[in-house]
């Protein structure tokens, strides 16, 4: 009992002295503690709580996809620890710089400690096929390498395979390697096959790590590739070709960002094309586009401009959606990075700001964007045009529990390997007005509304030893897709 009153006290006493040396106390910090805490008698914890929450919160929807068609990159992701390959390769720690394209093995270091010291994914293409062929052949070689399913398409083609009722076309280059590790659910047409892979390097790094002056402040993954065949959607026109056969409910397409290597003539021709192609699928059935790491403004803005206003739904991380709002000069685009958890309320911002001006919120505009699914390690947001989606509580908590599962690399939540980084209170925009908002763990999603836009925030039970982050995005994104209901008075349906 003396122990628990002493705690007590020395809790007490460290609260008033922070709050009187720094009166501004996060306010994070207060709700944590002003809430009910477990105590040693068994109370469930906060991520039980969460986790529990969730079977009965994710339920499915009325009116389920029958046949998805996902195209179009793909390849072999050899996922290896960072560090140890840039040791392996004779190369010294030092200054991290970001690259939008690697030509050379300091070009490659520099990126990945310059992600590695921010915690934050990347992904570049290296302009010279030789050194990085060599590199491939060393990161095959290096002890622990593995090689799994990768490119985006395939990785979302995976994850929705895993549900019977689904019938799964995965359009790309599909060599024998990607091939032979392929769901057996998914279909892949014959113009798809080719005789070699397109591989991946995926350099891993853990929470805590160190390589010289870099620590990692989370586990994450540096993306890098020389691949063609994905860096020029060579799989486009096929893709959209084989679609009439296939007669999809939804088409999911991904791989913008690989064009974006091959310099401006290339994906400026290349980008015309896909909106052609995605203009002759637009009246069929709904598209989602799933987003990656980009670093030329002037591409970025082109997607945002052209791409965007013609598919349906968008998936995105945190990066993605900052530098999506930094190349249109959107809301929030003067910070450099996040430094952290991002912010609810700048988030929402943003996202607001995409619907409107490239999206449907406005009931006159011609766009078909209604839906952006926004991930980040701590929290996930849909934001969704009322009267256009349905299920999305249920979408969004999916997506924020395949992602403690998949990270840890498990059939179900284990409440003692995951923790909750959410931010316990929280604000609906970073202006003025503005609601003041809190985390239920008893009901963890969060409901907002903007204009006729509405937002649901689920947190995330973050793993505390992540065994692979690789191709998280694409299994969240893919979840709150098999949960999300499209309203059946759309044009399209």
């Amino acid at each position: 009992m003396w122990r628990k009153a002493a705690g007590a006290a020395l809790l007490a006493l460290a609260v008033g002295y922070f709050y009187h040396t720094n009166p501004e106390l996060p306010e994070q910090v207060l709700q944590y503690l002003s809430l009910p805490h477990p105590s040693t008698q068994g109370d469930p914890t906060f991520e039980q709580v969460i986790s529990t929450a969730w079977e009965t919160l994710i339920t499915a929807p009325a009116s389920q996809w029958g046949r998805v068609a996902v195209g179009v990159n793909a390849c072999v992701d050899v996922v290896v620890s960072g560090i140890g390959l840039l040791q392996a390769l004779a190369v010294d720690p030092g200054l991290g710089r970001d690259h939008e394209v690697l030509h050379s093995k300091e070009d490659l270091k520099e990126a990945f400690i310059h992600y590695m010291e921010r915690g934050s994914a990347a992904e570049r293409f290296f302009t010279d096929k030789e050194v990085f062929q060599r590199i491939a052949r060393a990161a095959a070689e290096y002890p622990g390498a593995q090689l799994y399913v990768g490119g985006n398409a395939a990785l979302i083609g995976q994850k929705l395979a895993t549900y019977p009722q689904l019938m799964v076309l995965l359009c790309g280059p599909v060599g024998p390697k990607l091939h032979e590790m392929l769901d057996e659910q998914i279909v892949v047409p014959p113009e798809s096959l080719q005789e070699t892979d397109e591989y991946h390097l995926i350099l891993e790094y853990k929470a805590g790590e160190q390589w010289g002056a870099t620590r990692a402040p989370q586990a994450n993954r540096f993306i890098f590739s020389h691949d063609v065949s994905n860096g020029e959607m060579r799989a486009l026109e096929m893709f959209v070709a084989s679609l009439d056969e296939f007669q999809p409910d939804l088409v999911v397409l991904s791989g913008l960002h690989m064009m974006e290597g091959q310099g401006r003539q290339m994906w400026e021709q290349r980008l015309k094309e896909a909106v052609a192609a995605i203009s002759d699928v637009r009246n069929a059935v709904p598209v989602h586009l799933e987003l990656a790491s980009m670093t030329d403004k002037d591409y970025m803005n082109s997607i945002m401009q052209e791409v965007m206003p013609i598919v349906t739904s968008i998936g995105l991380n945190e990066q993605e959606l900052l530098f999506l709002s930094q190349a249109g000069t959107g809301p929030h685009a003067e910070l450099a990075s996040w430094g952290g958890i991002p912010d609810v309320g700048r988030v929402s911002d943003i996202l607001l700001w995409v619907l409107e001006q490239h999206g449907r919120s406005d009931p006159e505009s011609e766009a078909d964007l209604t839906r952006i699914h926004f991930h980040t390690l701590a929290y996930h947001v849909l934001a969704t045009v009322d009267g256009h989606w349905a299920n999305q509580v249920a979408a969004v908590a999916a997506g924020a529990r395949v992602a403690s599962i998949q990270a840890c690399g498990l059939q179900s939540i284990d409440a003692s390997k995951v923790v909750l980084r959410a931010p316990l209170e929280f604000h609906s925009s970073h202006g003025e007005p503005r609601e003041k908002l809190s985390l239920n763990p008893t009901e963890p999603v969060t409901v907002w509304h903007r204009g006729n836009v509405t937002f649901h925030l689920a947190p995330v039970l973050v793993c505390k030893q992540p065994l692979r982050t690789v191709g998280l995005g694409d299994a969240i994104s893919a979840e709150g897709l098999v949960y999300s209901e499209i309203r059946p008075q759309l044009p399209f349906l």
